[in-house]
């Protein structure tokens, strides 16, 4: 019954990577939750192939760790998470005694309590949607092959693990617009809200162990309000779901905004073995929008005074992130850095611990990907700004300056392109983007480097010097005709930042 329930506490769906220091003996390649917790100081980093799966699982996992330490109710959070930190690893009697008390919740197949679905779409959804809509790198109706070719007539089975990240990349991932129909008591609709993080960039607190990186990532609760956990369920402590037609109950504190802001309601569809996944049902889960709220994103501000998440861009280096997250104001654009991050620097000491990892999906708001988006920082304790203030200031001056010459390169060859080619607009120019491509690869590698020589001056003259030099190779094929020549050279001043304004006389 086990194996065709697929218990994911036993099952080996998480695979891992070990620590060097990990005691000789067993190391498998994977392990299910109880184990994941139990040896989570011998495991360096989870070894979740999907980004966007990884980050949807580290917010499963922060709550499950929140759950086992009791974190969620303590009325001293700071000083009892330093006592955990320094135990070193999780009690086994807290994560038996928590596991224990669920212990039908965490199976993939159950006909009643399936993990993170909805058993009633059987009966509500007029129709599965197939297995290639559910995994979320296959070509699934009229779309494109990206990743690999599949016929939904006849789709390949997968693994229960694949399943389980597939599924977590529909819960937090997954796209607004047309899904199976759902009917509920006479509501029919075919239609879906975006997921809570689809488009954003998700950033975590990396630790040296698994163990540090789950104590690090919990968010802080509130101090003026006082959760009760009864009043504040994680989808599995459920015993009746909640209702499609309402927002009522469905995210009520802090752990049901960390596993229950989803948008898409999805079952998955076993063999009769329970051995592979067949097909799924997905359809919409509320018909409301659940307002989006996330510990773990930068949130920025419009010139409308509308708050967004930053976006996942697979054409951005991480490096033009670090000053907002070691920053509370960093310069620029007013911006917030994620709320854990400052409760996160009280896990480590040393400056060879804390690193953020960025996980995400550059995309649309509807169906289309582009790539999936995934970088991790040098150790960056030491610069925050509650460490080192000065230091944090001067890392958001090199940001900064690196910034400002790629814009001023960019303004500088849309300019000349215009010039020689005679058009009043050039935004999408070959020159622009041979230039960015040029650029930003140098200016990321100029920026570690400066950063880990902690050597900040004079940084804006050799970001100029890497325009000019990208300016003259993107251009040097029309600096050739007496045309382009002039061209070039009028644009040339853009670098620089353009022709001082002229201000009226008295």
């Amino acid at each position: 019954m086990s194996a065709e329930l697929h218990d994911l506490l036993t099952e080996p769906d998480f695979p891992v990577r070990w620590t060097d220091t990990a005691p000789g003996g067993d190391h498998p390649e994977a392990v299910g939750l109880r184990q994941l917790f139990l040896r989570a100081h011998e495991i360096s980093a989870l070894a979740i192939p999907l980004p966007p799966a990884l980050s949807g699982l580290y917010r499963i996992l922060y709550a499950l760790t929140a759950r086992i330490t009791e974190l969620d109710v303590s009325d001293n959070w700071h000083a009892e998470r330093d006592a955990i930190v320094q135990l070193g690893h999780f009690d086994p009697a807290d994560v038996d005694r928590y596991f224990g008390a669920y212990p039908d919740r965490f199976r993939l197949y159950d006909p009643a309590h399936p993990f993170l679905q909805d058993p009633r779409l059987t009966e509500e959804c007029d129709k599965p949607a197939g297995l290639n809509k559910l995994v979320t790198t296959r070509p699934s109706g009229s779309n494109h092959a990206w990743f690999q070719h599949s016929v939904d007539a006849r789709p390949h089975p997968v693994s229960p693990a694949q399943a389980l990240q597939h599924l977590i990349v529909w819960r937090y991932y997954g796209p607004s617009g047309r899904c199976a129909a759902r009917t509920v008591r006479g509501t029919k609709e075919a239609n879906s809200t975006a997921g809570p993080l689809r488009s954003a960039l998700s950033y975590h607190p990396l630790g040296r162990t698994l163990f540090e990186t789950l104590l690090a990532g919990l968010p802080e609760p509130d101090r003026a309000r006082r959760y009760v956990r009864a009043e504040d369920p994680c989808p599995w402590e459920r015993d009746t779901p909640t209702d499609p037609l309402t927002l009522k109950g469905a995210v009520t504190g802090p752990m049901s905004k960390l596993v229950g802001h989803n948008q898409h309601a999805l079952l998955l569809v076993p063999d009769a073995q329970g051995a592979q996944t067949v097909n799924a049902y997905i359809s919409w889960a509320y018909r409301e929008r659940i307002p989006r709220d996330d510990d773990y994103v930068i949130w920025q501000t419009s010139q409308a005074g509308n708050r967004y998440a930053r976006y996942a861009d697979c054409r951005r280096g991480l490096w033009r992130d670090l000053d907002a997250l070691l920053l509370k104001e960093p310069p620029g654009v007013e911006t917030r850095r994620p709320p854990v991050i400052p409760t996160a620097i009280d896990v480590f000491d040393d400056e060879q611990g804390l690193r953020i990892q960025a996980l995400g999906i550059d995309q649309e708001g509807q169906a289309k990907d582009k790539q999936v988006v995934s970088a991790i920082t040098p150790p960056v304790v030491q610069l925050m700004e509650e460490r080192d203030g000065i230091q944090a200031r001067l890392v958001g001056d090199l940001r900064l300056a690196g910034e400002r010459a790629g814009r001023r390169l960019d303004r500088a060859v849309k300019k000349a392109w215009a010039l020689f080619s005679n058009t009043a607009k050039a935004e999408d120019c070959a020159w622009s983007a041979a230039a960015a491509a040029h650029y930003w690869p140098a200016a990321e590698s100029e920026f570690w480097q400066r950063l880990q020589q902690r050597h900040f001056e004079g940084a804006a003259q050799v970001f100029r010097s890497i325009t000019e030099r990208i300016y003259d190779q993107v251009t040097k094929t029309a600096a050739g005709t007496a045309r382009g020549a002039r061209a070039c050279e009028s644009a040339r001043i853009e670098l620089y930042g353009g022709r001082p304004k002229k201000t009226p006389g008295p």
